[in-house]
C-alpha cells in the first residue's frame, strides 16, 4: 500500500470582511474534516514509529530535509505515490494536490512549460534542490521543468517544505523549498519499460534498467525517455527527450554516486495567453508566431519555438565515520545552452545592427535570443547524532557564468550587415556561498529545541541593455529557531521563527531601483497521529519587507515582472489529514485559508500617485483546497478521485476587477491495476488518468497590465487596464502500461 502525504494543521479565525473567495464549494472539503473531529478525543493509543531506517542514499538530502521532530510545515511524496499519475505530466502537476499548492500550464495539459506557486509565492521563491544541489536558475531564480522531461521516473521521493523551512543550498526559500532525491541503488538487477498515450497526441516512452549490485558493491542504472504532445492550446507542441545515468559504489560505511542526467526540448511558444474576448470565442487560440505575408494574409511562423539543452553532472561521497558521525561531499556541474526563435514584423533595423539599403529602415525578420551558461560548485555537510542531539553543519559554494546574445537569421529586406552577426552580447556572473549549522536537541523527554543559523553571500555582475551595469554584493544572515512539545505519543505542538533574505533576479533589475527582500516567518502547528488518523495543522504569519510581488505583467519572453511592495504579509491556516476509513477506503483532505496583503500600496492611476492602502497580493487566492479519495475494491486495484479547488484571485496588486481570475473546482480520476504473472515479467501495471472529468472551462493563470494613454486635447492621462488568460484543457485522458522484469 502506498505511504501517504505528511500533513499539517491548527486553528485561527479568518476575517470574513476581507475575503475575496467564494464559499459555494466549501462543503466538499470541510465535510471530511467534520467527520474527523469526533475521533480527535479518542483515548490516546501508543503507535509504532513506521519510519524506515535511512539508507545511505538518504544522506544526500539529510542536510536539507526535515522530520516530524522539526517545527516546520512539510509534505512528503514517495515514488509509489507518484507512479500511478506519472504518465507524462510535469512534476508541478504531479504535486497539484498537496496543501497550499497551485500549478500552472502554458500548453493547458500539464506538459511543457508549467509552474508551481506555494502559499501564493511564485516559482522564483520556491527553492529547488536535486540531491541537495541547487536547481533554480541562478539569474531568473525560476525552475524550468520543461528542461527535465519525465524526471519523476527517476525520483525516489520529494519533500515540500512550506514557508522558509530549514536552511538549504541555493536561493532562499520565500514560499517553500522543494528537495528531490533521485533513485536509490538496487541490490537486484531489474528492467522496466513503460509507455503512455493520451489526448492531444501525447505519448511518453521510458526504458529503465539496473544491473543490481555487482560483486556486492557496484551498480549501474539508467533511464531513457521521449515525450511528445501537441498541447491543448493551438501549436503548443512539445518534443522532449531525457536521460538519467548513475554509477554507485556501496560498502558498509561508504556510498559513492556519480550521476549524469539531462534533457533536450523544443516547444512551440504559448506564453502570450489570450484576452477576454478571444477567451469567449476561441479558448485554444495562440497568437505566437502570427505575421502578415506580402499578400496581406495572416499566417503563423512554423518555428516560433523555444529550444534548450541542459546536462547535469553530480558526484556524491557519503561516509559513515562512526556510529555518531556521517559526512557528505558533493561536486556538480550543469551545462545549459539554447535559444528561442521568433518572427518580428516591421522591426527597426537599427535595433538589430542592420543597415538599410536605400530608404527602407524597417523589415520583417527572424531572430534568435541565445543563452549559454555554466553552473558549478560544491556542497558539503557533516552530521552528528546521539541520543539527544542531531547536529548538522554544512554549506556550499556555487558559481554561474552566462552568455546572452542575439542574432538575426533572416530579414525580408537586404542590409549591409551579415545575417547571423550578434546584435547584442551580454555576460553575467553570480557566486553564491553559504554555511549553516542546525540542530535538534532533546531538552526534556517530551520537549525538543531546534536551532538553525545560516550565513549567505551573493555577488551578481551583469552588463546588458536590459539591466544596465549591475555589480551587487549581498550578505545575508538567516537565523531560525523553534520548539516541539510532545503532549503524548499521539499529539505534538510546535512553534518556530525563521528569518530569510533574498536577492533580486535579473528581470527585477530591468525595472530599475530594486531592493532585496526580507521575511520574518512565524509558524505554530499541531500534529496528531494514531493508527487510523493523521491530522496536522499549521498557522503561519509571514511578514515581509520589500517583498518582490508579481505585478501581473510579463516581459517580452513571458517572464513575470515583479516590484518591491514595501510592507506586506501572508496570514494563513493549513489543514490536512489522512484517514483510513477501512481496509478499502482512504481519505486525504487538505485546505488552506489565508489573507495575503500589501500595506499602503502606491499606484499611479490617471497620472496621480495614490496610496491604495491595504490591497491583495497578486496571484494569492484566499482558499486552496484538495482532496484524494481512494478506493481499493480488490487486491492491486486502486481508484482515486482527486479534487482541487482554487479560490478567486487578483492578478495584480491594485484590486482591479479587470485583474480577477475566477475560482475553479477540478476533479480527476486515477486508476491503477497491477498484475503479477508467474513468468517473464515481475509486474504488469496498467494506469489511467482522466483529467477534468466534469469538463470544466477554467483558467489557472493569467496576466494583468496597465498603461497610461495620453490625450493632448484636452491634456489628460487615463490609466488603461487589460488582462490575459491561459485556458486549461477540458476532459482529457492519459493511459499507460508498465512492464517490470
Amino acid at each position: 500500500m502506498n505511504t501517504f502525504y505528511q500533513l499539517q494543521i491548527t486553528n485561527y479565525k479568518l476575517r470574513k470582511s476581507s475575503s475575496i473567495f467564494n464559499f459555494r464549494h466549501f462543503n466538499f472539503f470541510l465535510l471530511p474534516f467534520a467527520f474527523l473531529l469526533p475521533f480527535l478525543s479518542i483515548a490516546q493509543e501508543k503507535t509504532k514509529d513506521t519510519t524506515k531506517v535511512n539508507q545511505l542514499d538518504e544522506v544526500l538530502v539529510s542536510a536539507v530535509r526535515v522530520t516530524s521532530k522539526t517545527p516546520v510545515s512539510f509534505s512528503n511524496l514517495s515514488k509509489e505515490e507518484l507512479a500511478p499519475r506519472n504518465l507524462g505530466q510535469d512534476i508541478p502537476t504531479l504535486m497539484n494536490y498537496l496543501p497550499s499548492v497551485v500549478t500552472t500550464s502554458d500548453a493547458g495539459n500539464g506538459i511543457g512549460y508549467s509552474g508551481i506557486r506555494v502559499r501564493g509565492s511564485d516559482a522564483t521563491r520556491v527553492n529547488v534542490t536535486i540531491n541537495g544541489i541547487p536547481y533554480n536558475d541562478s539569474e531568473s531564480q525560476g525552475t524550468f521543468w520543461v528542461n527535465m522531461p519525465d524526471f519523476a521516473s527517476s525520483l525516489q521521493s520529494i519533500q515540500l517544505q512550506r514557508g522558509v523551512g530549514t536552511s538549504t543550498n541555493g536561493s532562499g526559500a520565500f514560499g517553500a523549498s522543494l528537495n528531490m532525491l533521485t533513485d536509490t541503488y538496487s541490490k537486484k538487477s531489474s528492467g522496466e519499460i513503460s509507455s503512455s498515450i493520451g489526448s492531444f497526441n501525447t505519448n511518453k516512452n521510458t526504458v529503465k534498467f539496473s544491473t543490481g549490485l555487482m560483486n556486492d558493491h557496484f551498480e549501474i542504472a539508467g533511464r531513457l525517455s521521449t515525450l511528445k504532445s501537441d498541447g491543448y492550446i493551438d501549436r503548443a507542441s512539445s518534443d522532449m527527450k531525457s536521460y538519467f545515468l548513475q554509477g554507485t559504489y556501496v560498502a558498509k560505511n561508504t556510498l559513492i554516486k556519480a550521476l549524469a542526467f539531462g534533457g533536450t526540448q523544443k516547444t512551440y511558444q504559448a506564453w502570450n495567453g489570450i484576452d477576454a474576448i478571444t477567451l469567449a470565442d476561441d479558448r485554444t487560440a495562440n497568437s505566437a508566431g502570427m505575421f502578415t505575408d506580402e499578400a496581406g494574409n495572416p499566417r503563423f511562423y512554423d518555428n516560433e519555438t523555444d529550444n534548450y539543452n541542459q546536462d547535469h553532472y553530480q558526484l556524491h561521497w557519503n561516509e559513515k565515520v562512526s556510529d555518531n558521525w556521517s559526512t557528505n561531499l558533493a561536486f556538480h556541474y550543469t551545462k545549459g545552452k539554447g535559444f528561442y526563435e521568433n518572427y518580428k514584423e516591421d522591426a527597426d533595423m537599427t535595433d538589430y545592427n542592420l543597415q538599410a539599403v536605400g530608404a527602407i529602415t524597417t523589415t520583417d525578420l527572424i531572430r534568435q535570443k541565445w543563452l549559454d551558461n555554466d553552473f558549478y560548485g560544491t556542497t558539503f555537510s557533516a552530521n552528528y547524532k546521539n541520543g539527544k542531539l542531531d547536529f548538522i553543519f554544512g554549506g556550499g559554494f556555487n558559481k554561474y557564468e552566462g552568455d546572452h546574445f542575439g542574432k538575426v537569421i533572416w530579414a525580408r529586406y537586404a542590409s549591409q550587415t551579415e545575417l547571423g552577426d550578434h546584435y547584442y552580447d551580454d555576460f553575467s556572473t553570480k557566486t553564491d556561498g553559504n554555511v549553516f549549522a542546525k540542530a535538534n536537541y532533546q531538552l526534556l523527554e517530551n520537549l525538543s529545541l531546534f536551532g538553525d543559523l545560516q550565513y549567505r553571500n551573493v555577488t551578481y555582475k551583469a552588463n546588458s541593455w536590459e539591466t544596465g551595469l549591475v555589480d551587487d554584493n549581498f550578505n545575508f544572515f538567516n537565523p531560525k529557531a523553534g520548539l516541539t512539545f510532545d503532549i503524548n505519543p499521539n499529539n505534538a505542538l510546535y512553534f518556530s521563527y525563521a528569518r530569510a533574505n533574498r536577492e533580486p533576479n535579473r528581470t527585477d533589475y530591468e525595472g530599475g531601483n530594486v531592493k532585496p527582500e526580507k521575511l520574518n516567518d512565524f509558524e505554530l502547528g499541531w500534529r496528531y497521529k494514531s493508527a487510523k488518523f493523521q491530522v496536522n495543522s499549521n498557522l503561519y504569519y509571514m511578514k515581509y519587507k520589500d517583498q518582490l510581488v508579481l505585478t501581473g505583467g510579463l516581459n517580452d519572453v513571458g517572464s513575470p515582472i515583479r516590484t518591491n511592495s514595501g510592507d506586506s504579509y501572508r496570514l494563513g491556516l493549513e489543514l490536512d489529514a489522512t484517514w483510513k476509513i477501512s481496509e478499502q477506503w482512504f481519505l486525504q483532505p487538505n485546505i488552506t485559508l489565508s489573507q495575503n496583503k500589501n500595506k499602503d500600496f502606491y499606484f499611479a492611476r490617471d497620472g496621480v500617485l495614490q496610496n491604495l492602502g491595504e490591497t491583495n497580493i497578486a496571484f494569492s487566492p484566499n482558499v486552496i483546497a484538495g482532496n484524494r479519495l481512494t478506493f481499493m475494491p480488490i487486491k492491486n486495484l486502486q481508484l482515486s478521485l482527486l479534487s482541487k479547488f482554487v479560490g478567486e484571485q487578483f492578478m495584480g496588486n491594485i484590486d482591479s476587477e479587470v485583474s480577477k481570475l475566477k475560482d475553479y473546482f477540478v476533479n480527476d480520476l486515477n486508476v491503477s491495476y497491477e498484475i503479477k504473472p508467474n513468468k517473464i515479467f515481475k509486474s504488469i501495471v496498467i494506469t489511467a488518468l482522466f483529467n477534468n472529468i466534469f469538463d470544466l472551462k477554467y483558467e489557472s493563470n493569467g496576466y494583468f497590465y496597465t498603461y497610461d494613454d495620453d490625450y493632448s486635447n484636452p491634456p489628460a492621462i487615463t490609466t488603461v487596464e487589460g488582462a490575459g488568460y491561459y485556458p486549461q484543457a477540458g476532459t482529457n485522458f492519459l493511459a499507460g502500461l508498465t512492464l517490470k522484469f
